[in-house]
């Protein structure tokens, strides 16, 4: 089946690897010609494991193009997904110019029958806009269908999240929407979820909003755990063995953050007081996240006393491991409130530096984690990447001025601290001090 894709984002790349990769012929769009330059290289604008092996594999195998006109991607696919970003305005308000200016020309380019799939998070009741402005702008007497399918890919693991999801969720409102998309979805072997659009439309704004609450009620426990003796993650692990429960997304830490929890929070939130229904416990998720960076940030400046011309080593950058996304990441947060009380940093990261040093140039780049430790006052971890939690603990006592980590991810042997004679504070653990 011809497929085409609108926006070569994260989404849009990835499904689009993924759909020639399920032996679909698909047709990737952006407007960016750096971005489709590299494209074309097989070069992945951005960091996500198995990305340029797919590029090669499916440009050479003449199942995946690339243009920067959507007037291509209406002639060329049967199915049209929209996969252009959907950014927070105020108060979590979702920008939906972009997936406007996208229906707007494919309804001008219409000639023959096209289903239009929105596949970026989107506000309930999109798909009807969709339809309505697609109405006003086609020209002649063209059939075509709005649907809706959300993504579920995590940053990190988005190629196998796709191709072996654990559901696909499609919103339709016609058989013919319905049985174009279980073509597309042919070749994968998970549960098909047929709803309404607006069905479809809702599941993956509350979905990421119920992971961020259980993110959210960890985080809340650590608090308690802190405030009583007890261990958060002896309490999440107790509290998850309970399949009602699970485990995933159930870690206490510095919060959440990425291109989508945060975002898909506040606009959940957004909409639901849009049409009349208050939202006090999404709204409470978003500040309680926010909370949990400054609570952390305290707790450093606590220890320390003063952090004016103290330098601090700084492990992991990115949001979360396996990505080089920035957005919403922690670490840059705790990075500019820490370089705004004069400290100077050290800092490191497997992947996102260079994104980093486009907005910190003055921070110092370290080589690996040792080096980034190399006469600092303290390390602070901000992301969980494998490297860090298997780090020789013995060179980073040795290396570090005073042998003092602040764990924001609660990643590291605590066992092994210990017997190092090292401090380690984590969230909502007892710290590890010498001599106990």
């Amino acid at each position: 089946m011809k497929i085409s894709i609108v926006g070569s984002g994260h989404v849009g790349l990835v499904s689009g690897v993924c759909f020639a990769e399920k032996g679909h012929e698909v047709l990737c769009v952006d407007h960016d010609k750096d971005k489709l330059a590299k494209l074309k290289r097989s070069e992945s604008p951005f960091f996500e494991p198995g990305m340029p092996e797919l590029l090669a594999k499916h440009q050479a195998s003449k199942r995946l193009h690339f243009s920067d006109r959507t007037e291509d991607a209406v002639d060329f696919g049967q199915a049209i997904f929209i996969c252009v970003g959907t950014p927070s305005t105020e108060r979590g308000k979702a920008d939906m110019s972009f997936v406007e200016k996208v229906a707007r020309t494919i309804a001008e380019n219409l000639k023959d029958y096209r289903l239009v799939i929105e596949k970026s998070t989107v506000p309930i009741k999109t798909g009807e806009r969709i339809k309505r402005t697609m109405g006003r702008y086609i020209k002649g007497d063209v059939n075509f269908d709005v649907a809706s399918n959300p993504e579920f890919l995590r940053e990190g693991s988005a190629i196998e999240d796709t191709l072996k999801p654990d559901r696909v969720v499609i919103g339709v409102d016609s058989a013919k929407a319905e049985s174009l998309l279980r073509e597309v979805y042919k070749g994968f072997d998970c549960p098909i979820v047929v709803t309404s659009v607006g069905s479809a439309e809702l599941i993956k704004h509350a979905s990421n909003s119920f992971l961020a609450l259980k993110i959210t009620y960890a985080n809340w426990l650590a608090r308690l755990c802190e405030a009583s003796g007890a261990d958060v993650d002896e309490v999440v692990n107790g509290m998850g063995l309970d399949h009602r429960i699970g485990k995933h997304f159930f870690g206490a830490g510095i919060g959440y953050g990425g291109s989508c929890f945060p975002k898909d929070v506040d606009a959940l939130a957004h909409i639901s007081e849009e049409i009349g229904v208050d939202a006090p416990m999404i709204r409470l998720i978003s500040d309680t996240n926010k909370g949990q960076l400054e609570r952390f940030y305290n707790m450093i400046e606590r220890e320390l006393w003063v952090l004016n011309d103290k330098t601090l080593a700084v492990w992991g950058l990115a949001f979360k491991p396996n990505t080089d996304d920035l957005r919403e990441a922690p670490a840059l947060r705790l990075i500019e409130k820490l370089k705004a009380a004069g400290a100077r940093l050290r800092v490191h990261d497997p992947v996102a530096m260079p994104n980093t040093r486009k907005l910190h140039p003055d921070l110092y780049y370290a080589n690996d984690p040792i080096d980034a430790c190399n006469g600092a006052d303290a390390l602070i971890v901000a992301t969980e990447w494998p490297q860090y939690k298997q780090a020789d603990l013995a060179k980073v006592k040795a290396t570090l001025r005073v042998p003092m980590i602040f764990d924001g991810r609660n990643c590291i042997d605590r066992k092994r601290v210990s017997e190092l004679g090292m401090t380690l504070f984590g969230v909502g653990k007892e710290p590890v001090k010498p001599g106990e």
